[in-house]
């Protein structure tokens, strides 16, 4: 079992940042979000709004784990389908070529086409209000969003992989998943989603640290590791902001600030003092730090797996 786990986490690790996510394939994401939709839409009305979204929030966990742990232990009945079935799952649980992708889009359409049109790409991959940002504003949006879904999208997966397999994985997409969806603190889901979002923030709240060492260390800059310890612990959430000063510390920039969500302006706290004017060569350098952090901890997983297996 565990050599096949292996083989199926370098394979879906590989896959990944070959093809990334084709919209048009078939995803459990889009599963998992059809099924919150539906459980929201059901629920999320009258009262004892806290009580049903933490029942909703804590059924689709519990299912989305048992659903993965009966597949994986009906592929595993044979050693090549295991290898498969696991190498297509792992690649479905990781996003980090999708969110690179993305991320260079808004570069692409910044540059090239403008502030509506880079504002606009920006939209589809922060939940922030974009219609009045400048180019600075841009970048720093889409700077803040990779460094934090680096965490999200591959280091948090491939954590809970290496220590609970593929259904543990896909019990945290699942948390994720919720969050995204229902974990905003505005009318609509501050008490239905309160939940999600709190089990969301206990879910990432080693990943998320993990992965600013990550960065610190693949970006040898010692600012990183400064920036981390100043900064990590003054964002609103109480994970984001480690991955967003490791960042901010390699680029030696300022993140944060007033962002506007849902209509209204949130004044979160400036991380660095650098009003450093971003352009596309800090898009391209901070997509190569992705990459180094998420190629060193596949090495590092593998290998404490190697010898603990």
């Amino acid at each position: 079992m565990m050599s096949e786990l292996f083989i199926s986490i370098v394979v879906g690790f590989i896959l990944d940042l070959l093809i990334g996510d084709p919209y048009s394939m078939p995803h459990p994401i889009k599963v998992f979000g059809n099924t919150i939709s539906l459980g929201e839409r059901y629920l999320n009305k009258n009262n004892h709004r806290k009580i049903k979204g933490a029942f909703m929030a804590f059924c689709c966990i519990v299912l989305a784990f048992l659903c993965f742990y009966m597949i994986e232990r009906a592929a595993s009945l044979n050693y090549y389908v295991s290898i498969i079935v696991g190498a297509i799952f792992v690649f479905y649980g990781l996003a980090n070529r999708t969110l690179i992708n993305e991320v260079l889009k808004v570069e692409k359409e910044l540059s090239k086409n403008g502030l509506d049109a880079g504002r606009k790409q920006l939209s589809f991959i922060v939940g922030r209000q974009t219609d009045k940002l400048d180019a600075q504003s841009i970048r720093k949006a889409a700077l803040e969003t990779l460094s934090e879904n680096l965490s999200d999208g591959v280091i948090a997966p491939l954590f809970y992989l290496f220590i609970g397999g593929i259904p543990l994985m896909f019990a945290y997409k699942m948390v994720n998943t919720l969050d995204s969806m229902i974990g905003y603190k505005n009318d609509r889901y501050k008490d239905f989603g309160c939940f999600a979002a709190k089990v969301d923030d206990v879910f990432n709240f080693i990943p998320a640290r993990i992965t600013a060492l990550l960065i610190a260390l693949v970006s040898l800059k010692s600012k990183s590791f400064a920036f981390i310890f100043k900064y990590g612990n003054q964002h609103s959430s109480p994970n984001a902001g480690y991955p967003e000063a490791a960042l901010a510390g390699a680029l030696n920039c300022r993140f944060g600030g007033p962002s506007e969500y849902f209509g209204k302006v949130v004044d979160k706290p400036y991380i660095g003092e650098n009003p450093l004017e971003l352009n596309s060569k800090h898009i391209n350098y901070s997509c190569g730090i992705n990459l180094k952090a998420s190629v060193l901890f596949l090495v590092v997983g593998l290998v404490v797996m190697f010898y603990l297996g």
